[in-house]
């Protein structure tokens, strides 16, 4: 698309004669007609729009998710978590420490000699805590269903997060898309300032029309402020989350094709079962209160301390030898107090499955829900594109083609030439906003399923999450 200038329409429009006036104007409302942009904006303009030589390249969603996986601080603080907790689970099943224990036994108090008493000795043992069988075991896998679920709760969080950046990175895709029609849109209104102006220097065009033509090119440039602003808050949202310092204005969203593929919300909410990083959290601590059950069951049963000591004795004051002695013992607790410790710990237990139980059956029916909204929502959207694509915005155009052909002839009035205007530049609006609020409603389904999370971690058998 070539520039054309209009420094010599202009001279011609301020023609005294009303026949050269209006073959200018046909002229120039032919350039309008066809698009092509003026060699210069009015001096209050903004910067141009960014042209394809111009432009920077756009950075696709997956550039953006790799670079939040190593820097953003939510997402790091969810790993080192997960890693204390896997580091939690070799402890839970271990032994407690052995006791060391050494001194002199049966020590006579009135000649602290060590050779005059026969059972007079010096002592060293060792003992050992064994649990009931079973018990062990079940601490561990307590542990390791925690940590499972901690495991989980960072996929949700990885989940979470980039389902905030992908929902900030389309709203950053709809503002620097209506930046660019509403630059276009400016332009094209500028030139219609300039034929209203030059309509009214011979007298085809009212006041009214010139004043209308002003508001509404300064209108746009107030929306063009008005989308600097936003423009800028959602950048700095994306670069807090990627923990970016400074300036935030490399990201320029891409965004791809919609797929007409339907949504099976059956399938969906099967693989939300199979994925969703929230519910396999939850289905861990349900396993995780069922061995706290278990083991809540086995408080009845006693432990066992295992001793063994080594005894030596002196020899006794007229010379004869006395023998070392060995001792080994076992002692067992008894688990007599079952009414007030035992049986409160198992219906603490018991109540904490079926608390788990609850929220996993409500968190299905809440995530079969928003499937449902999201599905519709993102039907609607790609509905409504396909409408703008195929029907509205060719309409609308060959409307304002039609309305610039009458109003070269005063068969329409600028008024009506205007309202056209403006409303294929709502259509083109309206369609952008269609395209993202579709690619919004997918990334909610794609965070509701898990597959956020999966993209970027891969599935969780192959992630190593569980232990």
């Amino acid at each position: 698309m070539s520039f054309v200038p209009i420094g010599s329409f202009l001279k011609c429009c301020e023609m005294r004669a009303t026949r050269a006036a209006k073959n200018c104007l046909r002229a120039a409302l032919w350039l309008i007609t066809a698009g092509m942009p003026m060699a210069a904006f009015p001096a209050d303009a903004p910067p141009p729009v960014e042209t394809p030589a111009t432009a920077r390249p756009a950075l696709a969603f997956a550039e953006i998710a790799a670079e939040a996986l190593r820097s953003n601080a939510e997402i790091q603080a969810a790993l080192k978590e997960k890693q204390a907790a896997q580091h939690r689970i070799a402890p839970a099943g271990a032994l407690d420490d052995p006791m060391l224990e050494a001194g002199v036994l049966n020590l006579p108090t009135d000649t602290l000699r060590l050779d005059r008493e026969d059972m007079t000795m010096k002592m060293i043992g060792l003992s050992q805590r064994f649990p009931y069988s079973g018990k062990r075991e079940l601490r561990r896998n307590i542990a390791a269903r925690d940590a499972e679920s901690v495991s989980h709760g960072f996929r949700e969080t990885v989940n979470r997060v980039l389902r905030e950046i992908k929902i900030a990175y389309y709203d950053l895709a709809l503002t620097v898309e209506t930046q660019r029609l509403t630059g276009k849109n400016r332009a094209l209104l500028g030139q219609l300032l300039k034929v209203t102006e030059s309509r009214y220097a011979v007298g085809l065009s009212t006041q009214a029309d010139v004043l209308k033509a002003q508001t509404q090119f300064t209108k746009m440039l107030d929306e063009l402020l008005r989308l600097d602003r936003e423009r800028a808050m959602t950048e700095a949202e994306i670069g807090r989350s990627l923990a970016r310092h400074g300036d935030y204005s490399s990201v320029l969203p891409a965004l791809p094709a919609p797929d007409d593929t339907p949504f099976v919300l059956d399938a969906l909410e099967k693989t939300a079962l199979q994925q969703r990083p929230q519910l396999l959290a939850l289905q861990s601590i349900i396993v995780r209160n069922e061995r706290a059950l278990d083991l809540a069951r086995k408080g009845s049963l006693p432990d066992f301390d295992v001793k063994l000591s080594y005894g030596q004795r002196d020899n006794s004051p007229t010379g004869m030898k006395r023998s070392d002695l060995v001792t080994f013992t076992v002692a067992m607790n008894l688990p007599v107090w079952g009414e007030t410790k035992t049986e409160p710990r198992i219906a603490e237990a018991q109540a904490m499955r079926g608390q788990t139980l609850d929220m996993l059956r409500a968190q299905q029916h809440d995530i079969r829900a928003k499937l449902h909204h999201q599905i519709v929502a993102a039907q609607q959207n790609l509905k409504s594109l396909r409408l703008y694509e195929r029907d509205i915005l060719p309409a609308a155009r060959l409307t304002l083609e039609a309305a610039l052909a009458a109003y070269q002839v005063n068969r329409v009035d600028f008024m009506g030439l205007l309202d056209n205007q403006v409303s294929v530049f709502n259509f083109e609006i309206g369609s952008a906003t269609a395209l993202v609020g579709y690619h919004k409603a997918l990334a909610e389904i794609e965070f509701l399923t898990g597959k956020l999370a999966e993209d970027a971690l891969g599935p969780v058998a192959d992630a190593g999450d569980k232990p």
